[in-house]
């Protein structure tokens, strides 16, 4: 399986972005709006300058209160690891449990495609297998 696959799965494939000089507070806000954890940072609305999610909101908020003064570009993660649409499924699931992240932007070149969650991903594997069931008890009872 790719991530291709899960991609066309999505029920929401566009990729949601904030630029650097938005407020945390939009950014709570953007994320509320469209029920994601995470979003793209980007001045053109198709390329990466990181990644922002609820858990950088959340941790910077135990170590500064102010945090929902601050711009989205303060609090972004700018090395961000990526796939591509050719990526194997089970090789960016482990990616993501080893890094400890749940959101990875899909990317072909500079432009960012899409985005998906461990979620996406454990979902997607689980409808797979599930299908595979299917379709061996369905053998099985033709026997």
């Amino acid at each position: 399986m790719r991530i291709s696959d899960v991609l066309k799965t999505k029920q929401r494939p566009a990729v949601v972005t904030i630029t650097p000089d938005a407020g945390v507070r939009q950014l709570v806000a953007t994320l509320a709006e469209h029920n994601i954890g995470a979003v793209i940072v980007s001045e053109d609305g198709t390329s990466m300058i990181g990644i922002v999610s609820e858990r950088d909101v959340v941790r910077r908020m135990h170590s500064d209160g102010t945090v929902i003064d601050n711009t989205v570009g303060g609090i972004m993660t700018e090395v961000v690891r990526t796939c591509s649409t050719d990526d194997d499924l089970d090789q960016v699931l482990m990616a993501m449990t080893e890094g400890r992240f749940r959101h990875i932007p899909v990317v072909d070149g500079d432009d960012v495609v899409g985005i998906v969650s461990i979620g996406d991903l454990v979902k997607h594997k689980i409808d797979q297998l599930q299908f595979e069931r299917d379709q061996l008890d369905s053998y099985v009872h033709q026997l």
